[in-house]
């Protein structure tokens, strides 16, 4: 899994708590911070797929997004990317090229505090994919 987030997280309670979930993941993750504008976009690892954050994508149950992490990871992808975008969001292109569309709920979140909130979900999903108890399951 690979958060591709523009904007410095820097030193902020944000930033821990990215931190405390990528030691919580069991699954490989990678974080790449790129300027407000600019910037290169690794080149992804061949086959994947992509995940926009976005305010007009689906707003997913966290069993739902394990489903698809784990169809996708039966699947043989070798990445899956989270593309965090900047304040004006992604360009038209970019969210028809995604392969799936992520909002977290119709607020309007920071950015900084959406990358917290995406590593939670990501550990979450990994822990459901694991098949560790669930307690909203059913």
């Amino acid at each position: 899994m690979h958060i591709i987030a523009r904007g410095k997280i820097a030193r902020s309670p944000e930033a821990e708590l990215v931190a405390r979930y990528e030691k919580r993941l069991t699954w490989p993750l990678r974080l790449t911070e790129l300027p407000e504008t600019g910037g290169r976009i690794p080149e992804p690892q061949i086959p994947c797929k992509t995940v926009l954050l976005d305010e007009r994508g689906q707003d997913l149950p966290s069993e739902k997004l394990a489903a698809i992490l784990e169809r996708w990871r039966d699947d043989g992808m070798r990445e899956c990317r989270f593309v965090i975008g900047a304040a004006d969001g992604h360009a038209d292109d970019d969210r028809r090229a995604a392969d799936l569309l992520l909002a977290f709920g119709q607020a309007t979140w920071p950015h900084l505090l959406a990358r917290a909130m995406l590593a939670e979900q990501l550990y979450r999903a990994t822990t459901i994919i694991a098949g560790h108890p669930y307690h909203r399951s059913g």
